[in-house]
């Protein structure tokens, strides 16, 4: 049978590969995404899924339709998860869309991935092919077959499989242009600080520039368009970001994370565009929606990110809750300005031509009413409070 999988080359799709030939007898296409890293490794992954006897293999980028489909759409929705900028679990959504894709091509008979039994991608993977393909049968050797990092290691030396993997530094890493994840070794025990090795994008905030820096940035209806006003959007902003921000060691996030499962693991990320960009946005927000819709709308965007964590992006109720984001965010335009000191990246300014801010009637040198109004609307919101105390008779 043909199969089409998602394939990475780093340790668990090369393992994959093989075991796909070997015990599921399976002639295999290989799919490989680019949500914006270096565009060689593309080149590198189809030399090696054809050294590793792949069929045929797709290597596509993807990085515009994952920035403006999914990254724009979670900036939108200020998406965050526990305190995790949604990176790695955006992307799997345009990668397994275009695996279900490619299956559908080449009349597969099913779509496999390299996702293990413990972790949230096969949440992801397993309901967009589902959703997209439910013709197709879905295959995950790691995950049917228990399969344990060190065993692995172990076959895919013994099958002469190339893989990135240091056992003295066995970290799990995956990125693309709005975020970092690394995982696994040392970093399983919340104990352990993180060593100064796993990060790559971002500088240690102890070696960062020792003036701040500020940062206007330019939103017209909830998207940045421009950053001091250059106007830039898209992939050149986020990547300009990441440098800038990360020179300064901002985006460096350490949490204990509930998975999926409900399983209590710690996770290290560095974003630093994804950190600066979406504090912009919300003190934005704050500026030009009114009080009500804050309140709702933060309940939406943390029900919105916790679906796209959980691998409900094809949802009907994530389609839903973007009716209401989108309607939102015809006010969100102004700038913002970011200020960037060692470590931390904070708002000192914000404008907008549908600010709900009226200088003279919060100034305490102007009043733009008669202060003694004030006094009926204390009283009427405390009513029912005195009632309430009265009728006890302990107030």
């Amino acid at each position: 049978m043909k199969v089409a999988l998602a394939f990475s080359g780093g340790l668990d799709t090369s393992v994959c590969l093989r075991i796909l030939q070997e015990e599921y007898d399976a002639d295999v296409i290989t799919v490989a995404g680019n949500v914006g890293q270096d565009p060689e490794k593309l080149e590198r992954i189809k030399e090696k899924a054809e050294d590793l006897g792949a069929i045929k293999h797709y290597g596509v980028d993807l990085t515009k339709e994952f920035i403006e489909d999914y990254i724009h759409s979670s900036i939108k929705a200020n998406g965050n998860y526990e305190g995790y900028p949604l990176s790695t679990a955006l992307a799997r959504y345009p990668i397994a869309s275009k695996l279900v894709e490619i299956a559908k091509k080449e009349n597969c008979k099913a779509a496999a991935h390299g996702c293990t039994g413990k972790g949230n991608d096969q949440f992801r993977f397993d309901t967009t092919i589902s959703t997209q393909g439910p013709e197709l049968e879905i295959i995950a050797p790691v995950r049917e077959k228990n399969l344990a990092r060190e065993w692995e290691i172990k076959y895919a030396e013994e099958n002469n499989i190339p893989v990135p993997v240091d056992v003295n530094e066995p970290f799990s890493i995956d990125e693309n242009i709005w975020g970092r994840s690394i995982e696994g070794g040392e970093l399983e025990s919340p104990e352990n600080e993180p060593p100064e090795q796993i990060y790559d994008i971002t500088k240690s905030p102890s070696e960062a520039p020792n003036e701040s820096k500020i940062l206007e940035i330019k939103f017209e209806n909830g998207i940045p368009i421009a950053l001091n006003d250059e106007k830039i959007n898209g992939y050149p902003l986020i990547e300009k970001l990441n440098e800038i921000a990360g020179e300064y060691g901002v985006g460096r996030i350490d949490i204990i994370e509930d998975r999926a499962l409900g399983l209590k693991s710690r996770e290290n990320y560095e974003a630093p565009a994804a950190e600066v960009i979406t504090k912009a946005h919300k003190a934005l927000e704050q500026l030009v929606l009114t009080r009500d819709e804050l309140k709702f709308k933060e309940s939406v965007d943390n029900l919105w990110s916790d679906l796209v964590y959980r691998g409900l992006w094809f949802d009907p109720l994530r389609e839903d809750l973007d009716a209401f984001i989108e309607k939102t965010q015809e006010r969100v335009t102004g700038t913002v300005k970011i200020k960037l000191e060692p470590g931390t990246a904070r708002v000192v300014s914000r404008k907008s031509p549908y600010s709900l801010h009226e200088p003279e009637l919060v100034s305490f040198e102007d009043y733009g009413f008669d202060q003694k109004e004030s006094t009926g609307a204390i009283k009427f919101q405390a009513l029912q409070g005195k009632i309430y105390r009265k009728r006890r008779k302990d107030r």
